[in-house]
């Protein structure tokens, strides 16, 4: 594995892939203030040009058990895919079937590219995912953190193909915060009745041999550089997994104190986070934007090639946002629930192209020529937990990486 830890702050242990992370001290975050962005003010011509677009449409006969439109995010250097059929492999770990969808097919990598695979809020759920260069987990591994829930996830994720499978905790995964005595001080609220759990041997789980043989790599605060190939490019990733305080669960941080977390946060190609940024697929059903407003300031600055985070399940999406300096590198301000007419102006971009129903999405070389130099991100909520209006289709449940909430497939060129 071709890989290795690089120690960001001072009081971090440097780790390497054979080793267990010790204990690291963590800057607690901030959060900022509680304003809410508007549907009307997310969904204006001068907000983000492309979303993950569905359209809430009523099932018609013709339309029926087909809700919402596939979606497929393209630019120069970038390639995202949001619904697509494939044909996951048969074995008794996946889910007997998924549901049946018209989508484009997810094509091969092109050549020279890295395919990304990105994933969250699993909550130890297994399905199957399609195969890639690298595996992205933005946290959630479990549901409350729990020796048998870790085994469970750790076991289907060493299955997966991946080489490289990058994940980082979330606010579910209690036992993984021990940062100050928080697990110790905490466990009784949610194992009263399992009893406290064994850390050490959960840690293992993440960080032992037979994680780092599978190609695991768990990161708390730390980053860490890679390569899918021998002699390839080197990317460079940072992990994160805290969240804005949300009824004192783990990795939790008052508001107030973001600032000072998130300028700990190096410049990356790939930032994880657990929490989105304020105004970028952080929506709750509830109408809140539940984001860290520092975060997104800090956005700006750091500019990764894939911002991937979750926590709000129900505002999964993707978008492939282009830095303006000209506009003070401003952040996009962007929600799942879009509906296609309402970013219509906005589909001309000749930098971006929304390619639906699996239209050709091949390459332009003027459009190429012009886009040297010029920085992008794809921002992404990867969340596989259905909630919020996508959560039924056709008369019953969505589960876990079924449509609408299947792992989104991110190509970058190399």
């Amino acid at each position: 594995m071709f890989g290795r830890f690089k120690n960001i702050r001072e009081g971090f242990a440097k780790v390497g892939p054979s080793s267990s992370p010790t204990s690291k001290k963590v800057i607690s975050p901030p959060l900022g203030s509680t304003k809410t962005l508007s549907s009307s003010t997310m969904t204006s011509a001068s907000t983000s040009r492309a979303v993950e677009m569905e359209s809430e449409r009523e099932d018609t006969p013709e339309h029926e058990g087909d809700g919402v439109e596939t979606a497929q995010l393209r630019s120069p250097n970038e390639r995202v895919y949001l619904h697509y059929s494939w044909t996951p492999p048969s074995t008794p770990d996946t889910l007997a079937s998924l549901i049946t969808i018209e989508a484009p097919p997810l094509p091969p990598k092109p050549e020279g590219w890295t395919r990304f695979v990105c994933i969250s809020d699993t909550h130890s759920m297994t399905f199957p995912v399609p195969d890639g260069d690298v595996l992205l987990h933005s946290g959630d591994l479990t549901n409350t953190g729990t020796l048998f829930d870790f085994q469970k996830t750790t076991t289907w994720l060493m299955g997966l193909p991946h080489r490289h499978k990058i994940i980082i905790a979330g606010n579910h995964d209690l036992t993984l915060h021990t940062d100050d005595g928080w697990y110790d001080n905490n466990y009784d609220r949610w194992h009263w009745t399992k009893g406290k759990q064994d850390v050490k041997a959960i840690r293992r789980l993440l960080t032992g041999p037979e994680a780092n043989a599978a190609g695991i790599v768990y990161l708390q605060d730390e980053d860490y550089e890679f390569q899918t190939v021998d002699g390839g490019r080197i990317w460079s990733v940072y992990g994160s997994p805290w969240s804005p305080a949300f009824f004192g669960w783990a990795f939790n941080y008052p508001r107030e104190e973001g600032k000072e977390l998130v300028e700990g946060f190096p410049k990356v190609d790939i930032l994880l986070t657990h929490g989105p940024a304020f105004g970028i697929f952080d929506r709750t059903r509830g109408g809140d934007d539940a984001g860290c407003e520092d975060l997104r300031s800090r956005l700006t600055e750091l500019r990764p090639r894939i911002h991937l985070a979750g926590h709000i399940h129900e505002a999964r999406g993707a978008h492939i946002h282009t830095w303006d300096p000209q506009n003070n590198y401003e952040a996009p301000l962007v929600q799942y629930d879009a509906v296609m007419q309402d970013y219509a102006p906005d589909l001309e971009d000749e930098d971006l192209n929304l390619v639906l129903e699996g239209e050709d999405v091949s390459g332009d070389a003027q459009e190429e020529e012009n886009s040297e130099g010029v920085e992008r991100t794809v921002f992404v909520n990867a969340a596989n937990y259905p909630a919020g209006k996508r959560a039924n289709k056709a008369g019953r449940a969505i589960r876990f990486g079924e449509y609408g909430f299947q792992p989104v497939v991110v190509d970058l060129k190399d």
